[in-house]
């Protein structure tokens, strides 16, 4: 690509990365870090990746090259999605406005490669949440994969802890608040202590439910058994029960792994599967 050309991407805000398989551009949404990785086929499917507490845009690191090529591989289009701490996305995992982030999904599935009636969220932690609110208020994504997941909206990364992480159309979401018996554990950093004690307050709890029977395709939560961020395998089992209940129309699966909260990341296969049967 000569320079002339390569300065005319800049100017139009699309950026172009070349591998073998795949190439990328970068999606100019509001408030979110977008990159679109395409194979060479058409009408793919598009996998969106959200990543956790960390922040940044994980799913671009080197980190994870592999397991996104292996998505390219297996005839997936892939967007890479960072919605805090990332590049034009704010600095604070707090009142993140989840329909901005289902914006930049809905701008990459216009992509002529894309077949838009064919998109699957994948989060973890953080992202998990993410990713079931996102797949609960809007209808065109077709499948959900929660790594880790929690059940109900928790508090945004402030200081205070006073703030939702999420918000629609401007407003915060309710959310499961810092009560006094989890300072204690928060002092200490026992995390899944003080998710524990928050959520001794059934309340405001059942106000912060997300509706995953809203959800308009499969859902596969995948928990740790010794998760200790927080209680992924109780709340994926509650999120289990909610969806029996409402007599959910659609597959869904929970699979516990033994471990600790960044065990079932090593188990993409299982995810892989459950895409395979249930939504490519």
């Amino acid at each position: 690509m000569s320079k002339i050309s390569y300065h005319k991407f800049i100017f139009l805000g699309l950026f172009l990365f070349f591998s073998a398989t795949a190439f990328a551009q970068r999606i100019n949404a509001p408030q979110v870090d977008a990159q679109l990785f395409l194979g060479e086929g058409k009408k793919q499917a598009l996998i969106v990746g959200l990543g956790g507490s960390e922040g940044g845009n994980a799913w671009t690191s080197d980190y994870w090259k592999a397991t996104r090529d292996q998505f390219i591989k297996q005839g997936y289009a892939f967007l890479a999605i960072g919605y805090f701490k990332s590049k034009g996305a704010p600095d604070t995992l707090n009142k993140i406005e989840i329909d901005k982030v289902h914006a930049a999904i809905t701008m990459a599935a216009q992509n002529p490669l894309i077949d838009r009636n064919k998109i699957a969220i994948v989060g973890g932690s953080r992202g998990a949440d993410l990713a079931l609110l996102i797949g609960s208020y809007f209808k065109d994504i077709k499948c959900v994969v929660g790594i880790v997941p929690s059940h109900a909206v928790f508090p945004g990364h402030t200081n205070h802890f006073s703030t939702a992480a999420w918000s629609f159309e401007g407003k915060e979401l309710p959310f499961v608040p810092v009560n006094e018996e989890s300072v204690p554990f928060l002092m200490k950093r026992d995390l899944r202590g003080a998710f524990e004690a928050m959520l001794k307050d059934t309340i405001a709890e059942q106000k912060a439910l997300i509706k995953v029977e809203q959800i308009n395709g499969p859902i596969l939560l995948v928990s740790a058994t010794k998760d200790e961020i927080c209680p992924s395998g109780p709340m994926s089992e509650k999120m289990m029960a909610r969806l029996k209940a409402k007599k959910f129309s659609f597959p869904y699966q929970h699979i516990s792994i033994e471990g600790g909260h960044g065990e079932p990341l090593k188990h993409f296969d299982l995810i892989f599967d459950f895409l395979q049967k249930n939504f490519k």
